[in-house]
């Protein structure tokens, strides 16, 4: 059976993006959306979601490059002189493996998101995070550890099945935005022993701000049997802060309630996480 959780990220980084999400999901395919529990719309948010019950909504953590939840004094090892959590991942990864009080300091700033992403009362559908940075072992491990105590009952894990986006765009070489393959390997493995729902396959990663309406559809006419999460970034316009370089995020909201699109998604089970769990 083919089974699709359509979602988008960065719910709450802009008014921008929360408006496509409500759009996307009145409109269009769009079942699920992910909340960065502190980002500057956040609020609004939680209030469009509360208007949408058949919204499924989890927890976009944030540990690299946007807003802590936490004070900026309580993570000096993790924060930038603006009080954004740092954008260098790769050394602040580093940082993780030999700094015990990075380690601690990133614990409880999971732990404060998964309580602030409680207090909205919204159900927790999924975990994810920002720019996939949970595949690094050492966060894989502080996430699942908070999320087994907040309920979390599906995780991503962004592998992407690089035959179904050639035969959505025949002649493409797609190369991942995010090249996550192994560590994702041994998440899906950890993600299984806790008992967790996760997708068999993740698309978004190659095209990840370029989801136009012909891929989409494409990707969704040659969806393999399985669950599939599609992920995507859609907004009604740019210019918000926190915005990507290079994102088309109109046109990965078209993509969402395009004609093409609709039309491809026809016959599939769609829904969120929470659906799909036995």
């Amino acid at each position: 059976m083919k089974r699709l959780v359509v979602t988008a990220d960065d719910f709450g980084l802009s008014l921008e993006v929360n408006e496509a999400v409500e759009q996307a999901h009145r409109e269009g395919i769009l079942t699920a959306a992910s909340l960065m529990v502190s980002a500057p719309a956040a609020a609004d948010a939680v209030a469009r979601a509360r208007r949408l019950p058949s919204l499924r909504v989890g927890l976009h953590l944030v540990m690299v490059e946007a807003w802590p939840t936490l004070p900026p004094s309580a993570l000096p090892d993790l924060v930038e002189a603006d009080g954004l959590i740092r954008s260098d991942m790769g050394r602040l990864g580093l940082d993780l493996a030999l700094k015990a009080s990075a380690r601690r300091q990133l614990a409880a700033e999971i732990e404060a998101q998964f309580q602030a992403y409680r207090t909205t009362g919204l159900p927790l559908d999924h975990v994810n995070a920002h720019k996939h940075f949970h595949v690094h072992p050492l966060i894989a491990g502080l996430v699942l550890a908070a999320g087994k105590r907040h309920g979390m009952r599906a995780l991503r894990v962004p592998r992407e099945t690089r035959a179904v986006l050639r035969a959505a765009e025949p002649g493409a070489d797609p190369k991942a935005a995010l090249d996550t393959a192994p560590w994702a390997a041994l998440l899906a493995v950890r993600a299984r022993q806790a008992g967790l729902l996760i997708p068999d396959r993740t698309l978004g990663l190659a095209w990840s701000g370029a989801m136009t309406p012909a891929r989409v559809a494409g990707l969704l006419r040659h969806l393999p049997d399985g669950l599939t999460e599609l992920y995507t970034h859609p907004a009604t316009g740019g210019g918000f802060p926190g915005e990507a370089p290079g994102y088309a995020y109109a046109a990965e909201r078209d993509a969402l309630i395009a004609p093409e699109t609709l039309a491809a998604a026809s016959g599939l089970r769609r829904g969120g996480f929470s659906d799909f769990l036995a």
